[in-house]
């Protein structure tokens, strides 16, 4: 059997491993809760020295929320994925944090959006 690939250090071959403790765990779904939550929270959080505070959240689907938040002395309005690990709900990469600016550009033209939607369709 070649080495080629393999770590020096690394002392077990593939047949001698045990294939079942290497395997990726089990993923387990959460049931669906299809029911719109709005959720008016003043939770003050310290993470790394920044001060963030949630105003709003609303679940939108099961793993989409928007939330709206003070950060740093800022307002955003954030809509995000989020994801499960080890039991903790956890915000995902996908999303965008909108400034009030703009998101009163984007509330402005939501009438042009509609109208392009129903055109679609």
């Amino acid at each position: 059997m070649s080495w080629r690939g393999k770590r020096k250090d690394d002392g077990v071959r593939a047949s001698d491993d045990d294939s079942e403790a290497h395997a990726p765990a089990n993923k387990v779904a959460k049931p669906a809760d299809e029911s719109d939550d709005i959720v008016v929270c003043n939770v003050s959080l310290l993470l790394y020295n920044v001060s963030v505070s949630c105003l709003l959240y609303l679940q939108i689907s099961k793993n989409r929320r928007v939330s709206v938040r003070n950060w740093n002395g800022k307002i955003w309005i954030d809509i995000r994925e989020f994801y499960v690990k080890d039991g903790k709900t956890l915000p995902g990469k996908k999303g965008i944090s909108l400034s009030v600016d703009q998101w009163n550009t984007l509330r402005n033209h939501a009438g042009d959006i509609d109208k392009a939607l129903s055109d679609l369709s």
